[in-house]
């Protein structure tokens, strides 16, 4: 009877918190702090920037993974239409030779910092006679997205970009997300089934597999989350290897093996 009633006050309490949750939000906005991007709330967030976080989660699957001798990007194109031509469905950008990227949310905003990436990335060959190391791009485009959440009149990044590449010591794999922040990654994911994915890779990452594992690896994750709706036209994928340092992208038919291997398991 005791274990009974401790179940019944905990639930309550539980209950009782996500009550006054929804009312504080609901007073949040009603007062306005989710209309300005520059307004904390009095519990001390930017409603705006969660938002956008919020938006990234609702984008298309997107998992990077460092394996030993490079980085993998691998992601889900989602396509909405059967009438779109998928070839031109593009999740998956060169920066530089060495250095590549995808992203989850509002793509349109990714091409936007892409666009900034690469120019920079060129910049920096023509002005030092050398590529740019990875996390010079990365701090750029976090700079940008950090700007847009303490401006009036603009609105935060709608999206979070995987940059991947192989710069001198070797590869690298970091995450932006829309308030500015990286971090620095051997494996993880963004955008929508990021519970499933990142579950798959904490049991199956290891730092010594080949890109053949990588590759296994990331489409057994999206197979975890995507399931009866796994097709091998949705699935885009490149890496970047230390021994050329080139932006390698995997054709169809190289895809289509591993595709049906975990179809097949």
């Amino acid at each position: 009877m005791a274990d009974k009633k401790q179940d019944e006050d905990k639930k309550q309490d539980e209950d009782e918190k996500m009550a006054d949750n929804k009312i504080q939000s609901m007073q949040h906005q009603v007062m306005g702090y989710d209309r300005a991007i520059t307004m904390f709330s009095p519990d001390g967030r930017l409603l705006q920037v969660e938002y956008a976080k919020k938006t990234v989660k609702q984008g298309s699957t997107a998992i990077g993974i460092v394996y030993k001798n490079g980085v993998l990007l691998l992601t889900d194109k989602r396509i909405a239409d059967d009438l779109v031509i998928i070839e031109t469905v593009e999740k998956i950008w060169q920066i530089d030779d060495h250095m590549v990227a995808t992203a989850a949310g509002i793509i349109s905003d990714a091409r936007v910092l892409i666009d900034r990436a690469q120019v920079k990335a060129q910049q920096h060959k023509i002005t030092y006679d050398s590529p740019i190391d990875v996390l010079s791009i990365v701090k750029d485009v976090c700079n940008l997205k950090q700007i847009c959440t303490q401006s009036g009149g603009l609105r935060p990044f709608g999206v979070s970009l995987l940059i991947a590449g192989v710069d001198f010591d070797g590869p690298k794999l970091y995450e932006t997300d829309p308030t500015g922040i990286y971090f620095r990654y051997k494996a993880t994911v963004i955008g929508e089934g990021e519970v499933e994915v990142e579950e798959v890779l904490r049991k199956e990452y290891k730092e010594d597999m080949s890109r053949e594992d990588a590759i296994k690896l990331a489409i057994k994750a999206l197979y975890r989350f995507l399931k009866k709706n796994f097709k091998l036209e949705r699935i885009d994928a490149a890496y970047v290897e230390m021994d050329d340092k080139k932006f390698m992208k995997l054709s169809k038919k190289e895809l289509e093996k591993f595709f049906n291997g975990v179809k097949t398991a």
